[in-house]
């Protein structure tokens, strides 16, 4: 019997929502390109192991959520990709390191699911990378190294003027409830973004904003511009939240050189660590949508 031979642009047209997710991530977050690709193939390894429409459902998603993910399967990556005789307990991963794909499966997944799958994870995944993600986003790769290059060889970056910051407000990007309080005049000039942190909980243990509040505030003063909390239904927690400061110098208080903060706020874990949006300025200037319940509609 003949093979049937599909052709690139069919192949293209197959994986039409998966070209949309690796173009968002490569040209619009400017993420590295061949990590990108890896990302891809995990997220394709994940439906094959009964997690549907996992791309479809990020589409879906404001940028900063995206780049969130793929941050955090960037840590699956890592983990599935060491060495398979060491220990999963000597690895300093936590269950709340991946709350956001948590958030977005409608099953439960943890990392024993990752260890579990350890032994043939590796190879499946670049078999994925091999076989589609090659085929079906090389050329989008090559459009994202041609920008970084043109991006690189023109590196006059032009600063935005204090009037545009104190703008972004209107834009949307002041949001959640307001503490109240006047900023440093020292850090008008800084923009929200530099001025966030990005803030996990541990599933089964919810953290309500007044606790925030009350934790942020009896420890560094008043020092919260606004809290956005992810809006969920009545019946469930939030599982993550953004905090922006007046000053960006609470940042380096509160991490205190580490990359990432543990603190215990009425005896519930949460995680801290700096907001890092990856956008472009003219994504700065769009509204933020709020969040469904969960990650996905």
């Amino acid at each position: 019997m003949a093979s049937i031979v599909v052709s690139q642009e069919e192949f293209n047209r197959f994986h039409t929502i998966d070209r949309e997710l690796y173009t968002l991530l490569v040209i619009n977050l400017f993420r590295d390109p061949a990590e990108s690709m890896q990302v891809m193939g995990m997220w394709l390894w994940l439906e094959q192991k009964g997690f549907y429409n996992v791309v479809k459902k990020m589409l879906s998603l404001p940028h900063f959520l995206i780049n969130e993910l793929a941050d955090e399967a960037v840590i699956c990556l890592k983990f599935l990709t060491s060495a398979t005789e060491t220990p999963f307990a000597s690895y300093d991963i936590n269950i709340n390191d991946i709350p956001l794909i948590q958030c977005l499966m409608e099953k439960e997944i943890t990392f024993k699911f990752f260890n579990d799958n350890r032994p043939n994870a590796a190879q499946e995944v670049a078999k994925i990378v091999n076989d589609v993600c090659v085929r079906a986003l090389t050329d989008i790769m090559q459009q994202a190294i041609i920008l970084e290059n043109t991006r690189s060889q023109n590196h006059a970056m032009v600063l935005p003027t204090a009037s545009f910051h104190s703008n972004i407000g209107r834009f949307g990007l002041y949001y959640g409830s307001s503490s109240g309080g006047t900023p440093d005049l020292n850090e008008v000039s800084v923009p929200p973004d530099d001025r966030t942190m990005f803030v996990t909980f541990s599933k089964g243990y919810p953290v309500f904003e007044w606790e925030v509040r009350e934790f942020f505030t009896t420890t560094y003063g008043d020092c919260i511009e606004s809290l956005y909390m992810q809006e969920v239904q009545p019946n469930e927690q939030s599982l993550f939240a953004r905090i922006v400061f007046h000053s960006a110098s609470t940042i380096d208080v509160i991490l205190n050189g580490l990359s990432k903060a543990k603190f215990t706020i009425n005896g519930k874990h949460v995680w801290m660590r700096k907001f890092i949006p990856k956008r472009t300025k003219s994504q700065l200037l769009q509204p933020l949508p709020n969040l469904p319940a969960s990650l996905y509609d």
